[in-house]
C-alpha cells in the first residue's frame, strides 16, 4: 500500500460564474441588500460586474476602467451617485418595500 497524499484542486469560491442570468442577478442583489451591508453590496456589484465584463460595464456606466475597480472595493466610499451609475449599467434597480 502507497502512502501518496492526493492534492486537489478545488477552485476559490467565484459568485461571478453563476450569475449567468438575470434572476440570478436579482436573488443574489436582494439577498445583499437584505444583510444591510454596504461592502457587501459592493462586492456584489463587482462580482457582477466581472460576470459581464467589467470594461464594458465601466463604459457604460461612464467610468475608467480602474475607477470602477477601486469603487467596487469593500472598504471604498464610493458616491452614491456612481454606484446607481454601475447599477444601471448592470441592468440592476434598486426598490424599496415596506417590512
Amino acid at each position: 500500500m502507497s502512502n501518496r497524499k492526493t492534492k486537489s484542486k478545488l477552485l476559490p469560491f467565484d459568485a461571478a460564474r453563476y450569475l449567468t442570468d438575470d434572476a440570478a442577478v436579482a436573488e443574489y442583489v436582494t439577498a445583499v441588500l437584505e444583510t444591510g451591508d454596504p461592502d457587501l453590496l459592493l462586492l456584489a456589484l463587482a462580482d457582477i460586474a466581472r460576470a459581464r465584463g467589467m470594461a464594458q460595464v465601466a463604459k457604460d456606466a461612464g467610468l475608467g476602467r480602474e475607477s470602477l475597480y477601486k469603487a467596487l472595493t469593500p472598504g471604498a466610499k464610493p458616491r452614491f451617485d456612481t454606484v446607481m451609475k454601475v447599477a444601471h449599467a448592470l441592468g440592476v434597480r434598486f426598490s424599496a418595500r415596506v417590512q
